[in-house]
């Protein structure tokens, strides 16, 4: 059985913002200095160039953790490259799997979903991603002419 004063702890840490480094806080700042998605060479790079840089090592190692905390979040691109953005950033994209073009999609089809009757209660969301692969209209018609 769990105390009222654990439950009390327990609460407060679901309730506060999760304790980040000055690293991830840097990164973060970064994120959302931009207003496209960045890979961690890109953010590496612009922090290279700046006062405060940290290795490529450094730079994934904390994108790892703030997606962990689910301050940011990943999108995976067919090629393995990897793009973070802040959370508050609600993009998706239809992306080909063929030559990698990417195309942002207008609004979010997740919002218009009532998750909260098919969520537990024992689950707090915290953020989606939605991506969708196929064909951009170039690499189709390549495909079905040759």
């Amino acid at each position: 059985m769990v105390s009222i004063r654990d439950q009390i702890k327990i609460l407060l840490m679901s309730t506060s913002k999760p304790e980040i480094t000055r690293r991830q806080q840097q990164l973060l700042n970064e994120l959302k200095k931009c207003t496209d998605e960045l890979s961690g060479q890109e953010l590496h790079r612009q922090l290279h160039n700046g006062e405060k840089a940290m290795g490529l090592t450094t730079v994934y190692r904390n994108l790892q953790a703030l997606v962990k905390q689910g301050l940011i979040r990943s999108r995976h691109l067919p090629n393995g490259e990897v793009l973070y953005a802040p959370v508050e950033r609600d993009i998706h994209h239809l992306t080909c799997v063929s030559c990698g073009e990417t195309t942002r999609l207008k609004g979010c089809p997740v919002k218009m979903m009532d998750l909260s009757k098919n969520t537990s209660k024992k689950f707090e969301l915290l953020f989606h991603t939605l991506e969708y692969f196929g064909l951009c209209q170039n690499c189709s018609q390549q495909l079905n002419a040759g």
